[in-house]
């Protein structure tokens, strides 16, 4: 698994990349109470604004970790936000996406990197 500064998960699966955010992110935002997802089948470019999260605290604006194409979108958190509080490093994945390079993947922080980040 690797992390952007954005408190932002990747981990790949196959030939997809899985992005959510991290526990950090969700304890910071506190209760959400709103997910706005992209469309599947979207070509975003890294720092594209993809997906709203809002919480009783903020509102933020989740970003696309790199080039690529979304292709699945976790529709169980647009019905129930709360997952996004309850498990955000499992079942409460934003989306997935195909992208052309994988080893992109390397230039993103571990766990441990991430660690000392947020620390």
């Amino acid at each position: 698994m690797k992390f952007t500064e954005e408190h932002e998960w990747l981990r790949l699966e196959g030939d997809l990349i899985v992005v959510g955010i991290t526990e950090h992110a969700s304890e910071q935002l506190g209760d959400v109470v709103f997910v706005e997802l992209p469309e599947a089948d979207t070509t975003v470019s890294k720092d594209d604004e993809v997906a709203v999260i809002e919480s009783v605290k903020a509102a933020s604006d989740i970003l696309a970790p790199l080039d690529g194409e979304i292709v699945e979108v976790n529709e169980a958190i647009v019905a129930n936000p709360g997952l996004v509080n309850e498990d955000p490093m499992g079942d409460a994945w934003f989306f997935k996406m195909k992208i052309e390079d994988p080893s992109a993947l390397d230039d993103f922080m571990d766990e441990g990197e991430y660690k000392d980040f947020i620390g």
